[in-house]
């Protein structure tokens, strides 16, 4: 077919409904707010290591749809999550990214949480502990015993990630990634693993785009070093797997590193319970990526920011027994694929980032995931599992976003 006209670029594709979506769910603000509200506050979230934590007292803030966030390690050695608000006015408790509150800070007492408003105080399982002048200002109508914040639901699982809901009700998280993770369990937590890489970038474009990355290989047309390395009849044999809750993951098979010119081999440094130079992916809904890569593990989190724009944190890890010398030597394994100026990370940044400037643009247009290869690698089954569900949670098609839900089995998730 020749160039189209309007009527031809706007009409429907020829493919089935849950083929395609319809651009507005990547940047209409209605939309955008109705998942934060229906997806965000419901999902669990794994918003650090607890490696990022190693001692008591050690705290890192966050969010998540909008809430902020402050997770703590108390004396018992147990990590919890509350949310970062003094239950007083309101105020932000802790705006440092990470710290400690061991040592006492100009506005507040050694192993304390010391909101600088008020001087209110809070121990590390979230009881207040002080309020200033109380006696004088509540006399008895209102205790510290009262006045707590508020806990979040807060598990450390799979390898060690700290994982949040912020529902006190939610989907138990066995339940919820225990069966994609079943392909990496054993690696994961075989033995204590360590961040040793922490990089994060403000994209203008919407956090499912970024999954989309995450979850269909057909772009490794766009990777040199992907298709250099790892185009062989194993890698296009690789499957799709999809499970129960919009998650997906990604069979492995050995990339041929010593293929493009500068790199070597990492198999001396696989991970434990693994064939060396192997590529397994996890990819859980609605924006998580778990991507164990020969001698590393990334892991990549999204927190939505607006329709069109996404903060992306990255965190590479290894083993905690690493030498010296094994730690650098995985550091540069890990920086020289998915640093910031590594071979794949900035391309896949660069990819999302020009779909992110034509979305919110002219007329809704059709956004294709329509290929179908018998779930192997450049099938985008996972897409359309992930589309499946978010239609799911947000009751609106993702092709028709003013029309509701309406399940297709084609997508049916593995049991």
């Amino acid at each position: 077919m020749p160039a189209r006209n309007h009527s031809q670029w706007s009409a429907n594709p020829p493919l089935a409904g849950d083929e395609w979506v319809d651009s507005r769910i990547y940047s209409d603000e209605e939309i955008f707010q109705e998942e934060l509200e229906n997806i965000f506050k419901n999902v669990w979230v794994p918003v650090c290591h607890e490696s990022e934590l190693p001692e008591p007292y050690d705290f890192r803030t966050t969010s998540i749809a909008n809430e902020p966030i402050i997770v703590t390690r108390g004396p018992d050695k147990e990590i919890r999550a509350f949310l970062n608000v003094c239950p007083h006015r309101g105020m932000l408790i802790e705006r440092r990214p990470s710290g400690s509150f061991l040592e006492g800070q100009p506005s507040g007492n050694p192993k304390r949480m010391t909101c600088m408003f008020h001087a209110w105080q809070f121990d590390m399982k979230g009881s207040c502990v002080y309020i200033s002048r109380e006696k004088e200002g509540y006399q008895d109508r209102l205790k510290k015993e009262q006045t707590g914040l508020r806990r979040l639901r807060c598990e450390v699982k799979f390898g060690g990630f700290v994982w949040i809901n912020l529902n006190d009700n939610p989907i138990p998280l066995e339940e919820w990634a225990g069966g994609p993770f079943e392909c990496l369990r054993k690696t994961l937590e075989a033995e204590p693993m360590e961040v040793f890489h922490y990089h994060k970038a403000i994209i203008n474009t919407n956090y499912k785009l970024w999954h989309d990355t995450n979850s269909e290989f057909y772009h490794d047309f766009m990777h040199y070093h992907n298709r250099v390395t790892g185009f062989t009849d194993a890698y296009f044999a690789r499957k799709n797997e999809a499970f129960e809750h919009g998650h997906v993951t990604v069979g492995t098979f050995e990339v041929n590193y010593s293929e493009y010119e500068g790199f070597e081999s990492r198999a001396e440094l696989s991970f434990p319970h693994l064939p060396p130079n192997q590529w397994y992916m996890i990819d859980l809904f609605p924006g998580i990526n778990f991507n164990l890569r020969g001698s590393a593990l990334r892991c990549d989190v999204v927190t939505p920011l607006g329709p069109n724009q996404v903060m992306i944190e990255f965190r590479g890890l290894g083993l905690k027994r690493d030498t010296e010398e094994e730690r650098n030597t995985r550091i540069n394994h890990h920086n020289s694929i998915w640093g910031p100026f590594g071979r794949n990370l900035h391309e896949d940044l660069v990819g999302v980032q020009g779909q992110g400037a034509t979305m919110g643009k002219g007329e809704p247009r059709r956004v294709l995931h329509g290929r179908q290869e018998n779930q192997t690698i450049h099938d985008q089954n996972g897409m359309r599992h992930y589309y499946d569900e978010w239609g799911k949670w947000m009751n609106r098609s993702p092709s028709f976003p003013d029309q509701p839900f309406t399940q297709r089995s084609s997508v049916a998730a593995a049991e």
